[in-house]
């Protein structure tokens, strides 16, 4: 049992002062052998050498103690240098992964800026395109019908001057008017009054007596020319197609048509 007391105590671990103890009684050893190994009757220049045990001062103790130290230190230093080589370095990668993030996020701002710009600008382009569009249409549109008027009046119908050109212009006016009649009914009460002439007059019977003698194609009183008058036609009994207007617009109120009239009226 004491054995194994004796054991237990000589395995204790070493602290740090017992290290540096160590260390200074085996660089004391090592100095000793040192000196015992030189033979006893080597000489000097000034004596001959000292015998016996060799003395070692204090000082010496102390040098090798403070050297220890030192080095000691010396890997503190440079510890705590690793140590801040360390944390200068991860703040170093902290603020370059910050900087990255940074850019990261305002690239994506500038994208997203350019994105909007490109689309409203294109939104600019469409609606000038289509405001275009649409100046061009109503453009066409006025053409087409400055154009359609234009050919209109180009393409007026003209009648010949005679008996049928006045018979059928007289015939569209009414139309227009919604006059009924003929070209047979114009044509066969013309015949009858005035065999086609415009500028035949009556000056003989009961109308020419009273003062308003009949005139023209269909022999029309100024009275009943008057009254019967249609829009749009010369106000003279003796213009054809004004005569023939008139006269059939009277018959229509009075008979219902030209056509109806085959006698004097």
């Amino acid at each position: 049992m004491r054995k194994n007391a004796m054991n237990r105590v000589l395995s204790r671990p070493l602290t740090k002062r017992h290290k540096i103890a160590v260390a200074g009684v085996s660089t004391l050893g090592a100095a000793a052998i040192a000196l015992s190994a030189v033979p006893g009757n080597a000489e000097s220049n000034t004596a001959e050498a000292p015998t016996g045990n060799v003395a070692y001062s204090s000082e010496q103790i102390k040098d090798v103690k403070g050297s220890v130290t030192d080095q000691l230190a010396s890997k503190s230093v440079m510890a705590q240098e690793i140590a801040a080589t360390k944390a200068a370095e991860a703040a170093a990668a902290e603020k370059k992964k910050a900087a990255a993030e940074a850019a990261k996020k305002k690239a994506a701002a500038e994208t997203a800026a350019k994105k909007k710009a490109a689309a409203e600008a294109a939104a600019e382009k469409a609606a000038a395109a289509k405001k275009a569009e649409a100046a061009r249409k109503a453009k066409e549109a006025a053409s087409r019908s400055a154009k359609r008027i234009e050919v209109e009046q180009v393409a007026a119908k003209t009648y010949p001057n005679n008996l049928d050109g006045w018979i059928r212009e007289a015939l569209d006016i009414m139309k227009k008017h919604k006059i009924p009649g003929t070209y047979h009914g114009l044509h066969k009460n013309i015949m009858r009054e005035s065999s086609g002439n415009p500028n035949a007059i009556n000056n003989w019977d009961i109308n020419a007596i009273n003062g308003v003698p009949s005139i023209g194609l269909l022999q029309v009183i100024k009275p009943t020319f008057d009254a019967y008058h249609v829009p749009g036609t010369a106000w003279s009994q003796y213009d054809p197609v004004a005569n023939l207007t008139a006269a059939a617009n009277y018959a229509a109120h009075r008979y219902g048509s030209i056509d109806n009239v085959n006698s004097a009226y």
